[in-house]
């Protein structure tokens, strides 16, 4: 066993990547624009969504199922009716009685007649088709050659020294204008949530509040005041005059008509004869 203990490798660095100057390069004033330009983009965009979830919530919803079950479901009944009438039922009596028979006479044609035409005739022309099959392989071997000397080599060359060189920098580029697009697009979320805070607490401060309190200090007692003072008065007096009028009104007709007669009474008593029949006999 070697009891020698082995030195320890150190880590080796990694190999700076060769594009590492070109990205840093690249991203932060890149990040910095996309940041500026998507930040109003980003505030518009969370307005606009903003008032899009209550128009979709309390408008379109309830208008589109109402237009759903009292439109579209009849009128998508009917139109279906309508189509089986009009185009299914011809197509299946067009398909029964027309198409299947045509369909079997065309295959007994095809097996009883073509089919031994067509053997005849290779058996006759296969020389004459083997030399034309081989003139015709000689001319794509040709073609073949002109085409890959013409177009192939100069495209991949082209490809491989300018193209590529040229797209792996656009990918690059690409790449920084998306994570910073990335980026920004978070950002600006956070700066239109505080935006928005800052806006709805401006709002409570500059209108909810003075509100409130006008309510809570003037309006109330003020309102209190004019019920104690005005509404309850009014209302016991309209209720004095009320009944005054109730009261002139019933001795103006006593006056005119007298007193209303008591109707007479009537004994209910059960009849006490002989011959009387009551409730226990």
């Amino acid at each position: 066993m070697d009891m020698q203990k082995q030195p320890q490798r150190r880590p080796q660095p990694q190999a700076q990547h060769p594009e590492g100057c070109l990205v840093v390069a690249i991203r932060i004033p890149v990040r910095i624009f996309v940041f500026l330009v998507v930040l109003p983009v980003r505030l518009l965009w969370d307005a606009f969504a903003a008032g899009a979830r209550f128009l979709w919530r309390h408008l379109v919803v309830p208008v589109a199922r109402f237009l759903w079950r009292y439109g579209l479901t009849p009128a998508g009944r009917a139109i279906g009716r309508l189509l089986h009438v009009l185009l299914v039922v011809p197509l299946i009596w067009l398909y029964r009685y027309l198409l299947t028979p045509l369909g079997h006479a065309l295959g007994w044609l095809h097996a009883r007649v073509l089919t031994p035409i067509g053997h005849a005739v290779l058996w006759l022309l296969t020389p004459v088709a083997q030399a034309v099959a081989w003139v015709f392989e000689q001319l794509l071997g040709a073609l073949y050659w002109i085409t890959r000397v013409l177009l192939v080599l100069p495209a991949v060359a082209l490809w491989r020294w300018v193209l590529t060189p040229v797209g792996h920098v656009l990918g690059i580029v690409l790449k920084e204008i998306r994570d910073a697009l990335g980026h920004a697009w978070r950002a600006t979320g956070h700066v239109a949530r505080a935006v928005g805070r800052v806006l709805g607490t401006l709002f409570r401060w500059i209108f909810l509040e003075p509100v409130r309190r006008l309510y809570r200090t003037v309006l109330t007692p003020v309102g209190h005041v004019v019920r104690d003072l005005v509404l309850h008065p009014a209302a016991q007096v309209a209720h004095a005059v009320g009944r005054a009028v109730r009261q002139a009104r019933a001795d103006l007709r006593r006056a005119l008509f007298g007193e209303p007669g008591r109707p007479a009474a009537v004994d209910r008593r059960e009849p006490v004869g002989r011959d009387t029949r009551t409730l226990d006999g």
